[in-house]
């Protein structure tokens, strides 16, 4: 651990002269990002501390619970569960930006390849595995289309094999003419389906919360626009957070 803290250190702008507070920022990025882990203890983060031989703050129990809550016109750094803390969205970007190699290509990359032996299905692992050289290579619109794939047919399957009843009871109250199926006997047969119908009939059914349908609703028009010929700048920040979004919110939430 010490080897890989060290070269992250080296990304951060002027690291050495951080504050002890800002760099508990940075140590909890480093521990879920690039470690994988789901959430941190501030013992972890002062292990950090230790191990990069900077001053340590004086009481970062204290800080993360503070910026762990929302104030006025502000969100929080953190996010606090019952196991302990992690990044808030909108905070992990800002750190992503900030770093030396682009928006967290390596830490993206890094986050792919680790999700690459918890899939069990070859062709999911197919599909990962492109997206991922399309991804390091900054073929950016191909990244997006097929890790839109791959999350996509993960939910079918996790559909199928897990929610078919409530998705097929919710398809048969169906009044939208383009869908001419009333009921999933297969697993191709979720290709009739416009994916944006898909999406609503997936929170209809409550297989899917509302907040993930407006991350799904919002990155199909990413897809979209990635898709199809335009003049749109596909930059790295937006393909990091749709690749991360997509991987944290549907494919790690949905197991199958």
């Amino acid at each position: 651990m010490l080897e890989k803290l060290d070269t992250y250190l080296l990304k951060i702008p002027e690291a050495d002269s951080l504050s002890p507070a800002k760099l508990i920022d940075y140590f909890v990025y480093f521990l879920t990002v690039i470690e994988g882990c789901d959430y941190v203890q501030p013992s972890n983060v002062e292990a950090c501390f230790d191990l990069s031989r900077l001053k340590k703050y004086s009481n970062i129990s204290a800080y993360l619970s503070k910026n762990s809550m929302a104030k006025k016109g502000r969100s929080p750094k953190f996010i606090k569960t019952k196991h302990g803390y992690n990044l808030e969205r909108r905070s992990k970007l800002e750190i992503q930006k900030s770093l030396h190699k682009g928006p967290a290509r390596i830490e993206t990359s890094h986050l792919l390849r680790g999700l690459l032996p918890k899939l069990t299905s070859t062709e999911e692992q197919a599909f990962l595995q492109e997206a991922i050289d399309c991804y390091e290579i900054s073929a950016r619109r191909a990244a997006i289309v097929l890790v839109w794939i791959l999350a996509i047919h993960h939910l079918y399957s996790y559909i199928f094999d897990i929610e078919l009843t409530a998705f097929n009871t919710a398809l048969a109250k169906n009044t939208d003419k383009r869908i001419k199926i009333t009921a999933i006997k297969k697993l191709d047969d979720f290709t009739e389906i416009p994916e944006g119908k898909f999406i609503e009939l997936c929170r209809t059914a409550t297989i899917i919360s509302n907040d993930v349908r407006k991350i799904l609703e919002e990155k199909l028009g990413v897809r979209n626009t990635s898709a199809h010929p335009s003049g749109v700048t596909v930059s790295d920040v937006k393909t990091t957070d749709f690749i991360i979004d997509l991987v944290d919110n549907v494919i790690l939430k949905y197991k199958i």
